[in-house]
Parts: C-alpha cells; sequence; structure tokens
C-alpha cells in the first residue's frame, strides 16, 4: 500500500467492483499498469476478481483488508505506547546554567 496509485485503486474498489478498463479511466496509468498493480494487490489477499463475461471484475477482499487493518493497528498501538513512554519519562536532570 506504500505505492499512491494502489492505494488509489484501493479507493476506486471501496467504492464498487470495477474491471482493469474502469479503473484505468480514473487513473493517469495504462490498463497495463493498472493490471500489475492489480496482481500485486490480489497477490497480497487484498482485492478479488471474478469472471463477469469477457471482463473481470475486482473487488476488495474484506478478510484481507481487515487483515492489514489489525496489522496496522498493531503497529499504530505499538507507536502510541512508545511515545506515552516517552512523555512520561522523567526528564533527565540538565545542569543548571549560572548567571555570570
Amino acid at each position: 500500500m506504500g505505492d499512491p496509485t494502489r492505494r488509489a485503486i484501493v479507493e476506486c474498489l471501496a467504492q464498487r467492483p470495477r474491471a482493469v478498463g474502469e479503473l484505468a479511466e480514473q487513473l493517469p496509468i495504462s490498463r497495463p499498469a493498472v493490471s500489475q498493480h492489480l496482481k500485486m494487490l490480489k497477490d497480497a489477499g487484498l482485492v478479488t476478481d471474478r469472471a463477469a463475461g469477457t471482463r473481470r471484475l475486482y473487488r476488495l477482499n474484506p478478510e484481507g483488508v481487515a487483515a492489514m487493518r489489525d496489522q496496522l493497528d498493531t503497529y499504530w498501538g505499538r507507536a502510541l505506547r512508545g511515545y506515552q513512554d516517552a512523555v512520561e519519562e522523567p526528564a533527565k536532570e540538565r545542569p543548571t546554567q549560572e548567571k555570570p
């Protein structure tokens, strides 16, 4: 999800399932490039596809998105705990500066 194009594809698919051509119309990249991004998202378990006549419709995979969210929640929780620990840590004593 670090790629802005993949994030844009996920945003489009969050609205409704779409074919590659529909996604390419919404993005500033070619159909083959959209297909490559969809393959990566599918391999990651974030997207599924099904045949619809001569096209393939892509949709978000709820289980994959939920797993990604759980992972991000874990990272976010760790970051917040680390920040809280740093804030609550007693300030290190610093030598006071003497006035001349």
